[in-house]
């Protein structure tokens, strides 16, 4: 069973100490939820594990072996969704996500992508441009590429802004049967998300200063469509 972890590990953005020291371990099956303040670290640590922003100190590890080791294989077996809803705005719904699916590698992006809408509650909107989507369907349509692009571990920030309870109660049923299949979920959130067994980190234990004004949390929309292509 693979484990996931991370060692000693700190975070510097711009001249600003995010965390410092951090450890976790998450197994096959497993759940991590990340909790704290604006400004703790959520998001830098979800960009850290995703590969996307490299620690200052510190190590992550897949069973006993440095990430760095093989980036390429890391980025195979991560999905990570921001915050930030990466949609391209000329593209269809059911384009943006043969896109993603493509990337990682479907053998039939565009069958993965219906099939991906059509487990999210949202089939009617696969021709849709993104440009006319709500904001409910334009988190949903980034959720769905967890589906249309599958990976053992999903990195996973606010996944649940703008949905009502009854999507979010879908979408804990995503968790539960990705969770029973071996995959691993870390997570950022404000709202009650149901996953038993699961472990929370609370990443003010590691955060030597937390300015609520100063948040890591803040980032343009295109800057990441561009971190999330890096990884999938």
């Amino acid at each position: 069973m693979p484990v996931f972890s991370g060692s000693e590990l700190t975070c510097l953005r711009g001249d600003r100490l995010v965390f410092t020291g951090l450890e976790f371990r998450i197994a096959a099956g497993g759940a991590l939820v990340l909790l704290g303040p604006n400004g703790s670290g959520k998001s830098s640590l979800l960009r850290v594990m995703a590969g996307l922003l490299k620690p200052l100190r510190g190590t992550l590890g897949w069973d006993g072996v440095s990430v760095a080791e093989d980036p390429d294989g890391h980025r195979a077996r991560v999905q990570y969704v921001g915050h930030l809803d990466a949609v391209k705005p000329v593209l269809t719904a059911a384009e943006n996500l043969a896109f993603w699916a493509g990337l990682a590698g479907a053998a039939d992006p565009a069958a993965n992508a219906r099939a991906a809408l059509d487990r999210l509650g949202v089939p009617h909107i696969a021709g849709v441009p993104g440009r006319y989507l709500s904001a409910g369907q334009k988190r949903r349509l980034n959720l769905a590429r967890l589906l249309a692009a599958p990976a053992t571990l999903w990195l996973l920030d606010e996944p649940t802004v703008a949905l009502d309870r009854a999507a979010i109660a879908l979408f804990e049923g995503l968790i539960a049967e990705h969770r029973a299949q071996g995959g691993m979920v870390v997570l950022s959130t404000h709202t009650d998300i149901a996953t038993p067994g699961g472990e929370e980190l609370h990443l003010d234990d590691f955060t030597p200063y937390v300015d609520d004004e100063e948040s890591d949390d803040d980032e343009g929309g295109g800057e990441e469509f561009q971190e999330e292509g890096a990884v999938r």
